[in-house]
């Protein structure tokens, strides 16, 4: 492929195969490396190619007519925009119902804070392939970490951008993101894209197989000016900017002021040009002021890597880049690329629930403020008579005048029926858009049991958690972006110093991961998500699931932030935990400790009861020796005693012996006193009998004895 026709001219030399697929690859890589391919090219080929452009643009616009003026309407509905109503009167009611706006809101209150988390984490790696190692995991957990802070910090807008994105979703059904490198800012932006904005035609297949795809830019004629000093932009004579009435639909109410700040009217096409005459088409990005049609840019929409040729150099195939992603809310049965929202599923019932709310409201109007007709005979000033409330006012006719010449017009009370089929239609329109009151916040009744309430939550969430793997697929497709343009683009010093590590050249490798946007699609509440959580932590006795990982997914559903500090020093270090040992082997352990405990306990028995026993025998020996101690010794007193008492029986006996011959003595001794007591009595006796004079001597002789 090059841009010199003469080059397609010439005879190809078999000989020198190798030479012109060098000068081909040459000027591949000159086109590449071209600011601006305009430049380069003739002013009649620019108008051909900006007549094209113009050309198709305009047919992909016309197929999607119908679509935009239905948008108009229900964006109108959704923002309640009050409009005046002359019928069946001047100012009559025209209320709106917020059906739409609640369900909108509704969904973009739950959708926010599961799709863009609060501790920031909102990318996370997925790793493609095995990791025995871990090391795959840290690069993961690198990129994460860098890809969170770009989206969150370095890309301007994409917070405020995601918010207006999930408001804006479910009433058009199709809204779109850009995602890019601006040479100009110098960094990667990611923003928002009204789907007004950008033009697809109405019967494409996806972005992917469109053939035009173009985005309407409004630009000031100062922006436009830097471009040019820039070398972006040609420099071409252009008009007056002055309003399209074809593009302008959204500032159709406002009051345009034609001044300096009118903005030109660009659109940038993405398309295929056949701009070397090879009959190959190529993709560009054609830039165009819509007025005119004069180009005013041309780039190449891909890269040398992305061009794939066969074996003889040719080329075969060119992969385009995509800067544009596509966020769904439900597809199009028809096929078509716009998809539906809100506006197109609730639009009808909510212009019939806005009729009979109407239709009520002047049936009230109508009881309230009675009308009718005067007869000419009641004497009275004709006209408009007002009363005040508690006044009466004096008439010149009598009370059975006033019954025949006024007659009120017939008119009905609100009618229950339309009440009723009101409520009804309203209830279809909460149950399609699954705002029921459970989920507004309102609390379910007394007697209903939890599990009743889960289940009805759970059940009437199904249409948000299909939209959300939309929307995930979605931002799934946008990060992938950003994460091949940081393979290109990535500053190494804003990497390292996020992540507080060196930086690895292949951690933006496509061949190994695989980005996807952090939250859980499934779980469209907080209480979900802490619900998964804790049924995690119940399983985690089982013994087959990673204690840290489980608690890190119960950290992660609390949102909890900076939840890896929580962690010890010993799993933030390996972040492993101590293996928890096996139950059967831990059993054996036990059960052979315990052998080993009672083995040793009945060693230590039979020691203490060999060492009981050695000491009984030495006791009993020592009880033996004190028992012959005490009998020789009782043995002993007893010879002693015997002795003692032979002794003393001896001395008994002498003292008896003694005491009989004392006795004795005594007993002689008396015996012979009485003897001689007798030989007294008797000589007394026979004294008597003699003298008186031998009586003298008798007392004497007595005395001496």
């Amino acid at each position: 492929m090059n841009l010199d026709p003469q080059m397609n001219m010439s005879q190809e030399d078999p000989n020198t195969p190798d030479t012109e697929d060098e000068a081909q690859e040459s000027e591949l890589q000159k086109l590449l490396d071209s600011t601006n391919i305009a430049e380069k090219l003739d002013e009649d080929k620019l108008h051909k190619i900006g007549d094209e452009a113009k050309r198709g643009f305009d047919i992909d616009l016309q197929s999607r007519d119908h679509w935009e003026r239905d948008m108009e309407e229900w964006l109108r509905l959704a923002m309640q925009v009050r409009e005046p109503k002359s019928f069946p009167w001047p100012k009559a009611s025209n209320v709106k119902y917020p059906l739409l706006s609640t369900a909108s809101m509704q969904f973009a209150a739950r959708a926010y804070p599961s799709l863009v988390p609060s501790d920031g984490q909102v990318v996370k790696v997925e790793i493609i392939g095995a990791d025995p190692t871990g090391a795959k995991q840290e690069k993961a957990e690198r990129i994460g970490t860098y890809m969170s802070y770009q989206v969150m910090k370095e890309i301007k807008g994409w917070e405020e951008d995601m918010d207006k994105l999930l408001m804006m979703l479910p009433i058009c059904g199709t809204v779109f993101k850009k995602t890019f490198f601006s040479k100009v800012e110098n960094r990667i932006c990611s923003y928002l894209i009204n789907p007004k904005s950008l033009v697809v035609n109405y019967w494409a297949r996806s972005l992917e197989n469109a053939e035009r795809v173009s985005e309407i830019i409004e630009m000031s004629q100062r922006v436009y000016q830097e471009r040019v000093k820039q070398g972006l932009f040609l420099e071409v004579k252009l008009d007056k900017p002055t309003q399209d009435p074809l593009l302008m639909r959204a500032h159709e109410d406002a009051n345009m002021v034609d001044d300096s700040t009118v903005p030109y009217i660009f659109i940038e096409q993405h398309t295929y040009l056949d701009l070397d005459d090879d009959g190959f088409m190529e993709p560009y990005i054609i830039t165009f002021e819509r007025k005119s049609g004069q180009v005013v840019r041309i780039t190449p929409r891909f890269k040398h890597d992305e061009v794939e040729t066969n074996a003889e150099g040719k080329i075969i195939s060119i992969k385009p880049t995509q800067y544009y992603t596509k966020f769904s809310f439900v597809p199009n049965p028809d096929g078509s690329f716009y998809d539906l929202g809100f506006g197109l599923l609730l639009g009808p019932l909510n212009e019939s629930v806005n009729s009979i709310i109407n239709q009520l409201i002047d049936a009230g109007t109508l009881s309230n403020m009675q009308s009718g007709f005067i007869g000419k005979g009641l004497r009275i000033k004709m006209g408009d008579t007002r009363f005040m409330p508690g006044e009466w006012k004096p008439v010149n006719a009598t009370a059975d005048d006033l019954k025949k010449q006024i007659v009120p017009l017939p008119a009905k009370d609100p009618s229950n029926v339309l009440f009723q089929l009101m409520g009804s239609l309203i209830t279809s329109g909460k149950e399609l858009a699954s705002v029921a009151e459970i989920f507004t916040g309102k609390m379910p009744g007394q007697n209903t049991p939890a599990t009743t309430t889960m289940a009805s939550v759970e059940q009437g969430m199904k249409v948000f958690t299909a939209v959300y793997k939309r929307i995930f697929r979605s931002l799934s497709a946008e990060f992938k972006r950003i994460f091949e343009l940081n393979s290109y683009y990535l500053d190494p010093n804003t990497y390292a110093a996020v992540i507080d590590g060196t930086v690895d050249p292949t951690d933006f490798d496509e061949e190994g991961y695989d980005v996807c946007p952090g939250a859980d699609p499934s779980a469209a509440s907080t209480q979900e998500k802490l619900m998964k959580a804790q049924a995690l932590l119940e399983l985690l006795p089982t013994g087959i699931l990673d204690p840290v990982e489980v608690v890190s997914r119960v950290l992660q559903a609390q949102e909890q932030p900076n939840w890896q500090k929580l962690f010890s020093q010993q799993i933030q270090q390996t972040g492993q935990l101590q293996p928890q040992p096996d139950p059967k082997m831990q059993e054996m352990q036990m059960k052979g400790q315990l052998e080993q405990q009672k083995a040793a306990m009945q060693m230590q028995m039979n020691q203490q009861k060999m060492e009981l026993e050695s000491r009984d025998k030495q006791q009993q020996m020592v009880m033996r020796d004190q028992e012959h101690r005490m009998e020789m010794q009782q043995k002993a007193e007893l010879a002693n005693i015997q002795a003692a008492a032979e002794v003393h029986k001896q001395r008994i006996f002498s003292a008896q012996a003694q005491a009989d011959m004392n006795q004795k003595l005594v007993h002689g001794e008396q015996a012979h006193q009485q003897k001689l007591q007798q030989s007294k009595e008797i000589q007394k006796s026979q004294s008597k009998t003699t003298s008186t004079g031998n009586q003298t001597q008798s007392p004497k002789r007595s005395s001496k004895r």
